[in-house]
Parts: structure tokens; C-alpha cells; sequence
């Protein structure tokens, strides 16, 4: 029986319409906060403005890029380590379906079918695409921390810091630590919750009946 166009895509619809929810969100009350600061100081921020202003570019990738180095060392620490009894985890011992070579089906994605080059980076496009992501997200948050910097400064009349002198202020780095942190430690909560704690239905749990030290799911 065909099932609805939810039923189908319900996992990434409901995450992406939380995400634009949130991100809308985010940005309303972002804005008050700095046009409140602004105020302060005698001067108006835009919602417009806002929109471009080192504060908001700043917060936002700096949440991004934390995600996205998270999925990509998930991705990849994940083929060779192992922790036993976490559904997070292959098993032990063995291969798995995921560690078999591509063979070419009439089903098979375009890069498989392709093979040569175009396959040997299709193999790893997961990692190659989150790692991607981190790098540009890390630099746009970069980017948007230095200009928030500039704002601040220009607003009080204080000096603006080149780049390099920017790198070497702690405002930049505690903020990319704080969200790093915060990352592999639900890494690590899920690999080891998973080990003694069960969610019935959910594929990110073993069976409710396993035993502890049963590993994968």
C-alpha cells in the first residue's frame, strides 16, 4: 500500500519545519536583545540590519559547525571503533553490511554504477559532505564573531583588532569550545545510554528484551 507523502518524508519534515521554527525564533529575540544594547548606546538596529550583523551570523554558525563536527566524527570514528553493548556501535568482532564493497545494480545510486573516480568519492561522501559543512560553518562563525567584534568596539569607540589579533583574544575560542564540549558529550551520552537503557520502536535503541552487552542493534 502506497502511504502518504508524510508517512514517507515525516522524520525530515518534522525536523526541518523545528529547525525554521527555532531559527525564526532565534533571530526575534536576537534582535531584541541587541537592539536593546543599541538603545543604550543611542543608536537603532534594524530587524533588516540585524539580519546582517556579526551577532547573528555568529550565533548561528557557531551552533552549526559544532553539529556538523559532531556528524563528522561520528560518521567516521564510528568505522573503526567499537563500545561494547551501545546500539551506536558495530560489533565486535566481524564485517558488517556496511563494510562490504559496492557491487553495480540497475538499482544502485549513479556514482555506484559509474564507478572509477566518481565512485571512490562517492564511498565517503557522508564524511567528505559533513566535514565540508564544518569547515564552512566554522569560518562563517569566524567571520561573524569578528564582526560582531567590530560592531561592539565602533559602538563604545574602541579600537578595532585586526584578524590576527582577533584569533588571539579568548572571546572566539570560548565560544567554539563551549559548543564542542557540548556536542561529544550527547555523543557520548547516546553510545552509552544506549548500553543499559531501551526506547521501544525507536531504531536508536535495541530491542527492549536484549541483554546489556549485546552490541549493535
Amino acid at each position: 500500500m502506497v502511504k502518504n507523502y508524510f508517512h514517507r518524508n515525516g522524520l525530515s519534515i518534522v525536523f526541518i519545519s523545528l529547525f525554521l521554527v527555532t531559527l525564526v525564533l532565534q533571530v526575534y529575540f536576537g534582535w531584541k536583545e541587541e537592539l536593546s544594547e543599541y538603545l543604550e548606546k543611542g543608536h537603532y538596529l534594524s530587524f533588516y540590519g540585524y539580519l546582517r550583523s556579526g551577532h547573528f551570523i555568529s550565533a548561528t554558525f557557531e551552533n552549526f559547525q559544532s553539529e556538523f563536527l559532531q556528524m563528522a566524527l561520528y560518521v567516521i570514528l564510528t568505522i573503526f571503533l567499537r563500545q561494547i553493548g551501545s546500539a551506536e556501535s558495530k560489533k565486535l568482532e566481524g564485517r558488517e553490511e556496511v563494510d562490504r564493497e559496492p557491487v553495480a545494480r540497475p538499482d544502485s545510486p549513479s556514482p555506484v554504477r559509474r564507478g572509477g573516480w566518481v565512485l571512490a568519492i562517492y564511498r565517503h561522501s557522508l564524511s567528505i559532505a559533513f566535514i565540508f559543512l564544518f569547515l564552512v560553518s566554522w569560518a562563517m562563525h569566524l567571520y561573524g564573531s569578528y564582526q560582531a567584534m567590530i560592531e561592539k568596539n565602533t559602538l563604545v569607540g574602541k579600537p578595532v583588532l585586526g584578524i590576527g589579533q582577533f584569533l588571539g583574544e579568548p572571546t572566539f575560542w570560548f565560544e567554539t569550545f563551549q559548543n564542542w564540549q557540548s556536542e561529544f558529550l550527547s555523543v557520548a551520552s547516546i553510545v552509552i545510554l544506549s548500553i543499559y537503557l531501551r526506547q521501544k520502536g525507536s531504531p536508536e535503541s535495541k530491542p527492549v528484551d536484549s541483554p546489556h552487552m549485546q552490541t549493535g542493534k
